[in-house]
């Protein structure tokens, strides 16, 4: 049994897919994976819902919220962010921060991984990690680079390219290790977004200035 005792809600919606886990004891009792791009309707509030129902357990019963917090989608972060942050206010509960990046590391099994994440743009946000299912190492940090030189940085790191699918349920073997990262404030806290959002990029180029002073 995990040294993190009882109810650990996961989330994250870093890619056009939002997922969910819920844990106890440290343990995946149930997840879900729903899709953030195209939908008419806010799909991941009522996964959450959903997914804790499934474990016979209601909000309360939370007792800590871990969240992926990028890089990745901007619309689709800041909506995980949001759910996690208004729950935990609501419950009063420590929300903890993990890479979507590491998530999906993880989430692939051991090995040695170059995981890539849409940046849009002809380009990929890349990080790379050694795992062998109990710790995790760093290859390289975090970078934005051109699509086309992944495979190329991937061989020169002696790492396997997958592009990356983060996964809530990935933090299941790395939760101690959240958790002792220490807790995220939640009034200041937001996603890393790794870039500007494509819609102000958009904006700066038409109107040839920034968008924020």
């Amino acid at each position: 049994m995990s040294e993190i005792a009882g109810v650990t809600l996961s989330l994250d919606a870093s890619t056009y897919d939002g997922t969910v886990a819920v844990l106890r004891d440290g343990c995946v009792v149930t997840d879900d994976t729903i899709a953030m791009r195209g939908e008419r309707e806010e799909r991941l509030l009522p996964a959450v819902a959903a997914a804790l129902d499934a474990a016979g357990a209601v909000p309360q019963d939370v007792q800590r919220i871990v969240c992926g917090e990028g890089p990745g989608s901007f619309t689709s972060l800041r909506i995980a962010a949001a759910i996690a942050k208004g729950l935990a206010s609501a419950i009063t509960v420590p929300v903890y921060g993990v890479s979507s990046l590491v998530l999906a590391a993880v989430d692939a099994g051991a090995g040695r991984w170059l995981v890539t994440l849409d940046a849009m743009r002809g380009e990929v946000f890349a990080a790379g990690y050694a795992w062998d299912g109990t710790t995790l190492e760093e290859v390289f940090a975090q970078r934005v680079i051109p699509n086309g030189d992944a495979l190329a940085l991937a061989k020169s790191a002696q790492c396997e390219l997958i592009q990356g699918r983060p996964h809530a349920r990935a933090v299941e073997p790395i939760l101690m290790a959240v958790v002792a990262g220490g807790a995220v404030d939640l009034a200041s806290w937001e996603p890393s977004y790794g870039r500007n959002a494509e819609a102000q990029v958009k904006w700066e180029a038409a109107h040839g200035r920034p968008l924020m002073p």
